[in-house]
């Protein structure tokens, strides 16, 4: 779940520029927040993405606790490129990890959460 400002920006962030969709949402007047839950594919089958705004809330910091949301991809370069042409921001351009083989990306979302983007056939095996 991430804490969002502003939920519109956020919705269309995952959904027009990661190309996620909408699953659900609701409006929880008495308590003053949206739940938004977006993803890749069914909730029964794919791990979704709860996106929380509290209507009174504009901004949040990031904390000390994130790390970063990862997502694999089937072709890291184009994948940023794509992004980069609507609109996101790529903060790490692609390339091998430090101390490793996989090849890593990263980018950033409208509230400033990092999202490491992983090249699947790049994957170097647990150990």
């Amino acid at each position: 779940m991430l804490r969002v400002g502003d939920l519109e920006r956020s919705l269309i962030f995952y959904t027009e520029v990661l190309g996620m969709r909408i699953l659900r949402r609701k409006d929880y007047p008495s308590g003053r927040f949206t739940l938004a839950f977006v993803g890749y594919g069914d909730e029964s089958e794919n791990t979704v993405l709860e996106l929380t705004h509290n209507w009174d809330k504009t901004h949040y910091a990031l904390g000390q606790g994130y790390g970063h949301i990862a997502l694999g991809v089937e072709d890291i370069y184009s994948t940023c490129s794509a992004i980069s042409e609507r609109g996101g921001l790529v903060v790490r351009e692609p390339g091998p990890m430090k101390h490793g083989k996989t090849v890593i990306a990263f980018i950033e979302d409208p509230d400033g959460y990092k999202i490491e983007l992983i090249q699947m056939n790049s994957r170097e095996p647990a150990s």
